[in-house]
């Protein structure tokens, strides 16, 4: 979605933000939360315990047949979900929302956002298979700055991702988030540029 050059200059969008405010920006992209990859099997076999009800009540086929192409169902139908878009469109959306939020808030703590001095780290996540985008803020940014506002930059940035432009949606929720922590948090009234500025990319 992101090629090294956009890598680049989102991270260099970050260093620019965070001269004007003592909060801090951490951008994520993942190419999924969770491989899903139970799906398949489960759908499978709940598949394969449906094929045998009609052919025991409507054919005389003998029980190590039906046995034999229950298998054969299991197989076929597991093979066949398991490609990617299948497997995804099998999840319920609940759950790929689960999964994802839970993503992004190891994300937060594995990127330290949690222990910056001024508690003003904010996360953008976004969980590219599920078409998930979270921003997380810590403690002293929540107290500042209400869900709906996160709410609204979360939208443009999905509306951009749907419309293949990540580069364009990552600009501008960092800029929005920039101007958002540079008005309650500016510069020198917290901890300096405690974490790193570049554009992480999970695999």
């Amino acid at each position: 979605m992101l090629t090294d050059v956009e890598r680049k200059r989102i991270a260099e969008a970050i260093s620019s933000v965070e001269r004007q405010t003592s909060g801090e920006i951490i951008a994520v992209l993942a190419a999924e939360s969770d491989s899903y990859t139970y799906a398949p099997i489960l759908w499978a076999a709940i598949v394969a315990l449906l094929v045998p009800w009609p052919l025991v009540f409507f054919t005389w086929l003998p029980v190590q047949t039906i046995y034999a192409v229950q298998l054969i169902v299991f197989l076929v139908v597991s093979l066949v979900c398991y490609t990617r878009p299948l497997r995804y469109a099998l999840v319920p959306g609940s759950v790929k929302r689960s999964r994802s939020h839970r993503r992004a808030v190891e994300q937060f703590l594995a990127q330290n956002l949690h222990t910056t001095r001024g508690r003003t780290g904010v996360l953008i996540f976004v969980s590219a298979a599920e078409r998930y985008v979270e921003i997380i803020a810590d403690q002293e940014v929540r107290l500042k700055v209400g869900d709906e506002v996160w709410q609204g930059i979360v939208d443009r940035l999905v509306a951009d991702l749907g419309e293949n432009e990540a580069s364009r949606g990552f600009h501008a929720a960092i800029e929005a988030t920039g101007k958002l922590l540079a008005s309650h948090f500016p510069p020198g009234t917290g901890n300096a540029d405690e974490l790193p500025n570049h554009m992480i990319v999970l695999d």
